[in-house]
């Protein structure tokens, strides 16, 4: 199997790399503004010239549209991990998956995935309890609530029998209501990522939360999402999909 990556000069770029490394798989190069040195780096779509047989994209949603030109001119499949799309853009990923195989999801971790498969259960047998849903990340992300929060929180929603009213964070007078799912996000420092989802009852409170101690976590569920992907029909392919085929 042979990579690319976009964003390849990244924090995760070069985690995965580090791991293609380790795990014996050919780093074809990658799309960066930052030059590099151990691989061949492009700036554009139209500058590649190495061969590949997956994309990665772990970047900024700024790229999309030299994600979209590259895995359409290679007809090749792509794993999308970059959040903070709009919603203009998810719809050029939806046409992009009708194209060719397009593996997408928030939080390439397995243990999240494996947090969030069981959270509409959770929801469902806790009826009556206060949700909140706290998340914590390094200074430098740039979009909040992070991509997996809102991920959870939609693993939430499909456990509930109302439809809840969504709190980002809580300022001046903002008493809680009936239904209201708070979702909050933290900056500081290093941290990879915290996600935190709580149901709060009277005198008891049910905590499940995943604490992501590196960026090997991401990089490893990354290369096992482009192993997947490959060969797999054009569509929609994520973690479900993956743990799913893991049966």
């Amino acid at each position: 199997m042979k990579i690319f990556l976009i964003g390849i000069n990244g924090k995760m770029g070069r985690a995965i790399c580090e791991c293609a490394e380790r795990e014996g798989i050919e780093v074809a190069g990658g799309i960066d503004v930052v030059p590099g040195v151990k691989y061949p780096v492009f700036k554009t779509a139209d500058e590649v010239n190495v061969d590949f047989d997956v994309i990665i994209d772990f970047s900024r949603p700024s790229t999309l549209d030299e994600v979209i030109k590259l895995a359409v001119s290679r007809n090749v499949p792509a794993v999308m991990a970059t959040t903070g799309y709009t919603d203009d853009e998810l719809k050029k990923i939806k046409a992009l998956s009708e194209k060719v195989a397009v593996f997408r999801s928030a939080n390439m971790s397995l243990g999240v995935n494996v947090v969030e498969s069981v959270l509409p259960a959770l929801a469902a047998a806790l009826k009556g309890f206060d949700i909140e849903i706290v998340e914590a990340h390094h200074n430098r992300k740039v979009d909040a609530p992070s991509g997996t929060a809102l991920q959870m929180l939609e693993a939430v929603k499909t456990g509930l029998d109302y439809t809840p009213n969504i709190v980002n964070g809580r300022s001046g007078s903002c008493k809680r209501e009936k239904g209201d799912i708070g979702v909050h996000a933290l900056r500081g420092g290093t941290i990879v990522g915290e996600h935190t989802v709580m149901f709060i009852g009277e005198d008891e409170i049910v905590e499940i939360k995943h604490t992501a101690l590196s960026r090997n976590i991401f990089a490893e569920g990354a290369i096992k999402a482009a192993s997947y992907i490959i060969g797999k029909a054009a569509g929609m392919y994520d973690m479900t999909d993956y743990i799913s085929s893991m049966k």
